[in-house]
């Protein structure tokens, strides 16, 4: 197999002639940990701390398994995937002899120790393999102590190899590597005593002293130390002129005496240097620059000895170039043999992206090489480019890059120079450039930008002034277009921009009144774009929710997951889409608009339909699979949904559908009412999941439209059914007198519509809240009724149920035996169904009449299992009366501070999910519960 994987240098996967899909930078990261540890068994957890250390992300355990796939995706295409393996404690990477960098290295070096000629051989070939520092572009937790590690090794290798080379007589050919390494690594003794040991050889005494002098006072300057006494043999010996020292006395192999704590002094400039004039090409540095200090600092503090290459990437109108040019002003004064600035065009209206060849001539002159010493061909011209740079302190911004290609030749060589790239592509193939991906403003930020241009009526309007920024998008280039437009209409307010903003077919015109707006930069980016990833931006402007994952992309564009993710991947390192959450794409507010517009102008209105179609029918597809998942119990009761194509998102347990729908929520209560009969489906099959999981804004706005679509067509069923789901969350949320109205409501359209099953759903509804008012012989007549009508159609759920609150109401009642009597049935007949919430529920309410009964150890277990089911399924809605509960138990048990600390958890949960009446009973629990509290008090 010709599959080669590297960590010798940038992390690599190469299979010959093929081409393989690229992996992102945090994919290589995860690989180059799997590789450090070939045939080792590796867990979830141990890849997360590798990566993230103490402090990894919410999405760590998902962002392991995506990295997974994709490094398995890239191995497939190399016929490899079996390299990586499943095991029951993890994960293991497997690879072949012959494949690994690392691996080739450790052989090599270890059989290393042959007779002296075989030796030099194997050692020089070992250290062929390096292609820079090892995992040179991986940034991740363990990558600094891995790279360390790694360079040891090497470094051990090169003192081996310059030992046997010095003993065969070898000296002359050694002094530039040995002085590329002490620079690199100057408080390394045994190269310190190898260096002036060969330049002693050459006849160099005085330089060999030098060097010496030179690791003295490093060492004592920065860690204190003197030499040791074998770098001291070899100084005496050079000092002392003697013709031929032992290579070994030149320090003890392989030892490190710490890591890079400083650099040498850079070489004084030849005399022709201090003659050069300055070439300084920066632009101006503009007078409003606001923000963005942390992408500042990391720039300037990135600055070091040697070439540091910074890329810094970001969708149209971000601020890249600002960034870069404000960055490079406050650093001009490290760099006084020259400020380079360049425009590659990669992005400029009626211009192509220029040459390599050509941007290297424009260099060139900037250095000011006469024409005549400017040769014909590109590689004569970076070759030239690179000579000119040798040993000058140079800042270079290549602005406005298309790609990779475009920019490799013109990264100086062997200088110190700071090399400032933007572009709108994140450039993923510059090997050991470190990367910053810009995003929009920050509030305060933009406020400073958009006050600096308009001035005191900024000021003046605060609120004004957020909503701008709002509808800007905070994006720098359209609140700067905004700010200027104000400021040379001194007849306008703030609020009055705002309001034109506001207009959604106005506001991209608005910011595109020059030839740099908001639209013009928009547009050069789409071009630039391929017809597959043209057409699903166009399509993504028609999606009606704030995000989208792969499945929903490849409905709406009616492609395969796999090539759709591909796009959005694409999209992402164009920057015209965004990412916040690990496969969850966004397009930011402007670049939404303006994608609709691209639809509308360039497809016919059938197409958006469609894809809209297509859309609608994945989400309720999926979110029906998902609400079977979590609650077969009541499948009977959901409507049936055609499972077709484009086939939902597969999910296997209840995490994975609860993740689903916790992700798409928003979206799917966004795009409900795009179409009328879609919109009723889809409230009835979310309804359980946006009740037990307390998203009770969510449900109000979604049975809302579910009711309007319904009454819109006429719908007497529909109507009844979210009248009697708007009721109940109302009535979780305590407003009884709203909740009453909807249930009366719904038993009426229900009645007219001959539904049973919704009558009896109203009739417990109505029950509840004449439970809650205290009228329970009502309630009670009402639930029987509820009951009987269950029983007539074979509902048992709406039986168990029922039940169950019958039994609440007769607790009200005071009739204890007869209340636990009915929860144990609901326990039961839930059990028997398979429905855990309404297990949940009937265990809390039986512990209730237990407790009531004097039968507190019997309460209290019952109570601590409905907890378990509650916090187990994220039945969140009944975890805070549970917690109460369990509490009230606590306290009757005399156990006040346990039952303080559950009123407390008890409380915090209802307020966050706005459940006044457990809030209320928690407080009021609590004030009890206070020392020298008492009733009248």
């Amino acid at each position: 197999m010709d599959l080669r994987l590297r960590i010798l240098g940038p992390v690599e996967v190469s299979a010959g002639d093929r081409s393989l899909p690229a992996l992102a930078p945090r994919h290589r990261a995860f690989l180059g940990y799997l590789l450090l540890h070939a045939g080792v068994v590796l867990s979830v957890e141990r890849l997360i701390d590798a990566m993230w250390g103490p402090t990894p992300p919410d999405t760590a355990r998902a962002q392991v398994h995506a990295a997974l796939t994709a490094i398995r995706r890239t191995l497939r295409a190399a016929d490899a995937a079996h390299l990586v393996q499943t095991r029951p404690a993890g994960y293991v990477i497997v690879p072949e002899p012959g494949q690994l960098d690392s691996r080739e290295f450790a052989g090599l070096v270890a059989g290393a120790e042959s007779e002296p000629a075989t030796a030099v051989k194997a050692l020089r070939e070992a250290l062929a393999l390096w292609r820079g520092p090892a995992l040179a572009d991986v940034q991740a937790f363990y990558a600094d102590g891995a790279r360390g590690r790694l360079e040891d090794q090497r470094l051990a290798a090169v003192e081996r190899l310059v030992e046997l080379e010095l003993a065969a007589g070898g000296h002359a050919e050694l002094i530039d590597l040995l002085s590329g390494e002490l620079a690199v690594h100057p408080l390394r003794e045994r190269l310190a005593g190898q260096l002036m040991l060969a330049l002693h050889r050459a006849g160099r005494q005085a330089d060999a002293l030098a060097v010496g002098r030179d690791y003295r006072r490093r060492l004592a300057d920065e860690q204190g130390l003197d030499p040791g006494h074998a770098f001291l043999a070899v100084e005496e010996s050079v000092l002392r002129g003697e013709p031929a020292v032992s290579p070994q006395a030149a320090g003890p192999p392989a030892v490190s005496l710490g890591a890079v704590a400083g650099t040498l002094p850079a070489e004084a400039e030849p005399p022709a240097a201090a003659a050069r004039p300055v070439a300084a090409f920066l632009p101006y540095d503009i007078a409003d620059f606001a923000g963005r200090s942390a992408q500042l600092a990391e720039l300037c503090e990135g600055a070091s000895q040697g070439v540091t290459i910074s890329a810094i990437d970001g969708m149209a109108g971000i601020g890249k170039t600002a960034l870069a040019v404000h960055a490079a002003h406050r650093l001009a004064e490290r760099y006084p043999d020259g400020r380079l600035f360049i425009d590659l065009h990669a992005h400029t209206e009626g211009q192509r992206p220029l040459e390599p060849a050509e941007a290297l001539e424009a260099l060139l002159r900037q250095l000011g090489v006469p024409t005549e010493r400017i040769p014909a061909s590109m590689t004569e011209r970076a070759a030239l480019w690179r000579a000119e740079l040798a040993g000058r302190h140079v800042l270079l911004v290549l602005d406005n890059a298309a790609d990779t290609a475009q920019v490799l030749p013109l990264l100086p060589g062997a200088s110190n120079s700071l090399v400032l790239i933007t572009s709108r592509q994140r450039l993923t193939g510059l090997d050991g450039a470190r990367t910053l991906s810009m995003d929009v403003l920050p509030l305060p930020d933009a406020v400073a930008l958009f006050t600096g241009i308009v001035g005191e009526r900024a000021a003046a309007e605060p609120a004004a002034v957020a909503e701008v920024l709002l509808l800007c998008g905070f994006l720098p280039l359209a609140v700067r277009i905004a700010a200027t437009r104000l400021r040379h209409r001194p007849h306008w307010s703030v609020a009055h921009l705002a309001g034109r903003l506001r207009e959604e077919r106005r506001r991209l015109t608005e910011l595109a009144r020059s030839e740099r707006g908001v639209a013009a930069a928009f547009t050069l980016s789409y071009r630039q774009l391929t017809d597959d990833q043209q057409r699903l931006f166009r399509l993504l402007g028609l999606h009606p929710g704030r995000d989208i994952g792969p499945h929903a992309a490849a409905a709406l564009a009616d492609l395969p997951v796999e090539h759709a993710e591909d796009v959005l991947e694409d999209l992402l390192d164009a920057h015209m889409l965004q990412q916040r959450a690990l496969g969850r794409y966004i397009l930011h507010d402007l670049l939404s608009r303006y994608a609709a517009q691209l639809a509308a102008e360039q497809d016919p209105p059938r197409v958006g339909q469609e894809a809209l179609t297509r859309l609608l029918g994945h989400q309720l597809s999926t979110a029906s699979a998902a609400m079977d998942v979590l609650y077969p119990d009541s499948a009977h009761r959901r409507p049936r949904v055609e499972r077709s194509a484009p086939p939902p998102v597969p999910l296997h347990d209840a995490a994975q559908a609860l993740a689903w729908l916790d992700a798409e929520r928003a979206n799917l209560v966004l795009a409900a009412d795009r179409d009328p009969a879609h919109t009723g489906l889809l409230a009835t099959t979310l309804y359980r999941y946006l009740y037990d999981h307390a998203h009770h804004d969510d449900a109000l706005t979604l049975h809302g439209k579910a009711l309007r679509a319904a009454r819109s067509r006429g719908d007497a069923t529909g109507e009844g059914r979210a009248l009697t789901d708007l009721g109940w969350v109302h009535q979780v949320q305590g407003s009884r007198d709203v909740a009453r109205e909807h249930f009366e409501s719904a038993l009426a359209a229900c009645r007219t519509a001959e539904d049973p099953r919704g009558q009896a759903r109203a009739l417990i509804g109505l029950g509840r809240v004449r439970t809650d008012e205290g009228e329970h012989e009502r309630a009670r007549e009402a639930d029987l009724r509820a009951l009987d009508l269950f029983r007539e159609i074979g509902d048992r759920f709406g039986e168990a149920v029922t039940l169950d609150h019958l039994g609440v109401v007769h607790e009200r009642l005071g009739q204890y035996a007869r209340a636990a009597d009915l929860h144990h049935q609901a326990v039961e007949l839930s059990r028997e169904i398979g429905s855990r919430g309404g297990e949940a529920d009937a265990l809390d309410n039986l512990g209730v009449a237990r407790a009531r009964l004097g039968r507190l150890a019997e309460a209290h277990d019952h109570h601590e299992q409905a907890l378990e089911l509650y916090r187990r399924f994220g039945y969140r809605r009944g975890e805070a009366r549970a917690l109460n509960n369990l509490a009230e138990v606590a306290a009757s048990l005399g156990e006040a501070g346990w039952a303080a600390r559950l009123h407390t958890a008890a409380l915090d949960l209802a307020v966050e999910l706005n459940n006044r009446g457990e809030e209320k009973r928690a407080r009021t629990a609590l004030a009890r519960l206070q020392p020298g509290h008492s009733p009248g008090g």
